[in-house]
């Protein structure tokens, strides 16, 4: 982030901010060549400022406040077409949009850097590095996930601990505003994906396919409802219209008629013998549906059956493999006592 590297620094600069396991902070300087010609060509030299802030717990997140308690978002540099076809696009040079700060406030401190660990939260004062607000977040657990969030036209700390527990800080102060119990993690993938986002919201992952969405802010509860989209937009049935003369006349829509009534003997008068007629069954539908159930029946027993049978041929045949087996054991057996005893006389037993 853009932010003093050093004491007394009277301008920000480019910074990389580091934090390790054991709750170091290091302070690196990045230079950048000023042109655009020479940023194609020379390297960006990174050199260590010396400082160095320590916290309790591994270090897990950064963020930048200005002296008015703004939350600074990090340089960007705006992206154009290259291919566009404005000319006036083309002759643009790109520029680094920075956030520095204003010619009014040159003399004192300007910033407020917040650093997280899994233990406390710290606010540090740039550039004179003083230590303004601490706050011991757990001293039982240790925090899963914390990210500075906007919330309410202002910027808090969201906490995320491994006993469940959500928790917000008002920034810079770092006073509690919210300790609620919600969800302990006895699922390695929530604590692995968990992570809050702007206006009070924060997302998991509850399972491999579904994403768990939650809220520790009431305006956004209120407004939920409003916010809510759906697939079709729901249309009472229209009543039917009421048939006329003239529609029925020139063509209008068909209405029922009975098969009997159109077709019947009674109607079209009795049919030549050489015309097939229709005579319905004794059970109708429902006989139909008897008679396939039946042959399904007897079809199902009948494989039933074919399947025990071919059950016991196979265990006949393992009998026989089996006595198979034994009869040759026991030639062999006998065939060898034969030879034992061949040349032996009868005294000799």
């Amino acid at each position: 982030m853009e932010s003093f590297a050093r004491k007394n620094d009277s301008a920000v600069s480019p910074c990389l901010w580091v934090g390790t396991g054991l709750g170091m902070v290091l302070i690196l300087s990045l230079n950048l060549p000023t042109s655009d010609d020479l940023r194609q060509s020379e390297p960006v030299m990174v050199s260590p400022s010396g400082t160095v802030l320590t916290l309790k717990g591994a270090v897990l997140t950064f963020a930048c406040l200005d002296c008015m308690g703004t939350l600074t978002h990090p340089p960007y540099e705006v992206w154009r077409d290259p291919h566009s076809a404005d000319e006036g696009e083309k002759t643009r040079k790109r520029k680094l949009v920075m956030h520095s700060p204003s010619s009014s406030q040159d003399m004192g401190d300007h910033q407020f850097a917040v650093i997280c660990s899994e233990k406390q939260a710290k606010v540090f004062s740039l550039p004179s590095q003083t230590c303004l607000y601490v706050h011991n977040i757990t001293e039982t657990s240790f925090l899963l996930r914390a990210d500075v969030v906007t919330l309410c036209n202002s910027v808090c700390l969201a906490c995320f601990c491994a006993n469940g527990h959500i928790m917000t800080l008002s920034l810079p102060s770092l006073r509690p505003l919210l300790d609620i119990n919600y969800l302990p993690v006895t699922d390695m993938r929530i604590a692995r994906t968990f992570c809050f986002t702007n206006e009070g919201q924060a997302l998991y992952l509850s399972s491999p396919t579904e994403i768990q969405r939650l809220t520790y802010s009431q305006e956004m509860c209120d407004n939920l409802q409003d916010m809510l989209g759906d697939l079709f937009t729901p249309v009472e049935t229209p009543e039917a219209q009421n048939r006329g003369f003239l529609k029925g006349l020139f063509g209008g829509s068909g209405q029922a008629f009975d098969r009997e009534e159109l077709f019947g003997e009674a109607t079209a008068g009795k049919a030549s013998r050489s015309l097939a007629q229709h005579i319905p069954g004794s059970g109708g539908i429902e006989g139909v549906r008897g008679a396939a159930g039946g042959v399904i029946g007897d079809l199902t027993r009948a494989r039933i059956a074919l399947d025990e049978r071919g059950q016991k041929l196979g265990e006949l045949d393992e009998r026989t493999a089996s006595m198979m087996a034994s009869a040759e054991a026991f030639s062999k057996h006998a065939h060898e006592v034969m030879l034992k005893y061949k040349d032996k006389k009868w005294y000799q037993f």
